[in-house]
């Protein structure tokens, strides 16, 4: 048995992912979660503390009662749009309870922590695919707070010695293999999970916001990481923080984007439905372009996508969430990995 990992947000999306790698990797894993947005059935009962990270008397208790010898933190608010009508929201959850983490660990003396930030934090980028040397200058409240706690971390590694990995998440898409997970969003705002409700009738139409960018086809381009390579990075991380003993910060993309009009037709061919297609405006904020480059990921951590297909992240997606709703799969042939 390897060392005991803290995962905040452990029922969440990605941090459900991270908990089931982990506990097959061996790790004793604990997760805290207030399910505001995680689900209960996504882990182990044995594994689960219902509760929030602002809450300092549970944190101690957590720590003291097990003995953690790191953190992967993905306990946030993580809506773009949201951030903008709620900035206080996000800067209550993103960074306040953060400090209130850092401090539990450092009380506690755990100084290793994997903390997942996103390409937000770029802003509008100048550079394809994004290097990690880019400029800094999120547009929104959700990056906002994303920045500022990699700064925060910055200063606490200077102050206390806290080492951490910071990934940079691109687009997370997908489900486990084994169909156990999947994304489960209230309200869902992402662009595979809505396409996939409107083939399966839960939603009357998608709407794809902009097609006069300048693209191939008019829409978005972003860059889809399936969440289990995601949740491997993590894994990586955590091996990196145990040899090496000094924080880093890297990009997690696949170094290839797909546009919003690739995507839905890539949706309509694995679930073999034709569904109504709207076009609207753009959203205010939304780049033309997001890929990123994963080159530094690979060299230092060792990290290289498995699931890069379109097709194999849109069929692990399509799978879990008939699963979900009672829909017979129906048997298509095996896309290459």
């Amino acid at each position: 048995m390897q060392s005991t990992i803290l995962v905040t947000g452990g029922a969440g999306y990605i941090g459900s992912h991270v908990v089931k790698l982990l506990l097959r990797e061996g790790y004793d894993v604990v997760a805290i979660d207030n399910l505001s947005n995680g689900r209960r059935d996504f882990v182990p009962a044995r594994n689960l503390t219902v509760g929030d990270i602002g809450d300092r008397q549970l944190l101690d208790r957590l720590f003291s009662e097990h003995s953690i010898a790191a953190v992967c933190h993905l306990a946030a608010s993580i809506v773009v749009g949201e951030s903008t009508a709620k900035p206080g929201l996000y800067y209550r959850n993103n960074v306040a309870n953060t400090i209130t983490l850092l401090d539990a660990m450092l009380a506690a003396g755990v100084k290793h922590l994997v903390f997942p930030s996103t390409c937000a934090v770029y802003g509008e980028p100048t550079l394809r695919p994004i290097p990690e040397v880019h400029p800094l200058s999120p547009i929104s409240p959700y990056g906002a707070t994303k920045l500022m706690v990699e700064r925060i971390l910055q200063d606490y590694g200077k102050a206390h010695d806290l080492q951490s990995v910071t990934l940079r998440f691109f687009n997370a898409a997908g489900a486990d293999p084994d169909g156990q997970l999947g994304e489960a969003h209230e309200p869902e705002t992402h662009l595979i999970p809505i396409a996939i409700q409107t083939a399966l009738g839960q939603r009357p139409y998608i709407q794809i916001n902009g097609t006069d960018y300048d693209t191939q086809d008019g829409t978005c381009i972003r860059d889809y990481v399936h969440v289990m390579d995601l949740a491997n990075a993590f894994r990586l991380a955590l091996e990196y923080l145990q040899q090496e003993n000094c924080s880093q910060t890297v990009n997690l993309g696949n170094m290839c984007g797909f546009s919003v009009k690739e995507v839905i037709e890539m949706v309509r061919r694995i679930s073999q439905t034709d569904f109504d297609v709207r076009l609207g405006p753009r959203r205010p904020g939304d780049p033309p372009v997001l890929v990123g480059s994963s080159d530094l990921a690979k060299s230092v951590l060792g990290w290289k996508p498995h699931y890069r297909q379109l097709d194999t992240i849109v069929r692990h997606a399509w799978q879990w969430h008939c699963r979900q709703s009672g829909v017979s799969v129906p048997q298509m042939a095996r896309s290459p990995q």
